[in-house]
């Protein structure tokens, strides 16, 4: 039991999936896991611990942001012992060819700021994810017929952004999508030796104004959850 996570000893899995949505969260372990058991109430940030395919598995929100990610991911590697950290969540396209619904694998998170910039000061780091679970998960995501896209995305670290001079440079230089939590994961994987990959859903569209309307996202979803678990024990 720590701080923000309330399971017991032995309650949290090795492999650990986190949406930053707590009820995005319980909608997931109810719909892929079995025998899914709370085992987080703290804050209202539900956790899940369950089997898919035999395989033990956490859900865990981590809320919005990357500083309560870090949090939360800082708590499961340090004091729960979590190997695999895979964050599920939305984005926002950021190239014409990214369309709503499609998936995005982030081989790489660019950021201006993250919870960890104070440790490496003048140091620009390059956030990435691990190798064997992307290509398990472009593997997974072409098996299952999903729309898919490999390649960096931004990790912003506010959610009303007043920078459209920033976002054309994202396009620009290939960002694929934005969202708001990859970068700090993967730092924090890095730095503790774990393994940890963002399987995004486009959920919006920065350029063409679009979104997916709430009565389909579940369906949409359920590709991205589909291909973190296979990834996850390829």
């Amino acid at each position: 039991m720590t701080i923000h996570i309330g399971a017991n000893p032995g309650d949290i899995a090795e492999t650990v999936l986190m949406p930053g949505d707590p009820y995005r969260a319980k909608w997931a372990a109810e719909t892929f896991l079995k025998d899914a058991v709370c085992v987080n109430q703290v804050r209202g940030m539900l956790g899940f611990t369950g089997t898919w395919n035999s395989h033990r598995v956490t859900i865990q929100g981590s809320g919005m942001g990357m500083p309560s990610l870090s949090i939360y991911a800082n708590e499961l590697i340090r004091d729960f012992g979590a190997q695999t950290l895979i964050r599920i969540g939305s984005c926002g396209g950021m190239q014409d060819h990214v369309g709503i619904r499609d998936v995005v694998l982030a081989m790489t998170a660019s950021t201006v700021s993250t919870p960890s910039r104070g440790i490496f000061r003048e140091l620009s780091f390059a956030p990435c994810a691990d190798w064997g679970l992307l290509s398990a998960a472009a593997a997974a995501a072409q098996t299952l017929g999903a729309k898919t896209h490999v390649g960096g995305i931004y990790s912003s670290d506010v959610f009303y952004d007043e920078r459209p001079d920033l976002n054309e440079q994202m396009e620009r230089h290939g960002i694929l999508a934005v969202e708001m939590e990859a970068a700090e994961l993967y730092t924090l994987a890095a730095r503790y030796g774990r393994r940890a990959l963002a399987v995004l859903t486009v959920s919006d569209h920065l350029k063409t104004h679009e979104a997916l309307p709430a009565e389909d996202r579940e369906k949409s979803f359920g590709d991205m959850v589909e291909i973190a678990l296979t990834a996850a024990f390829a």
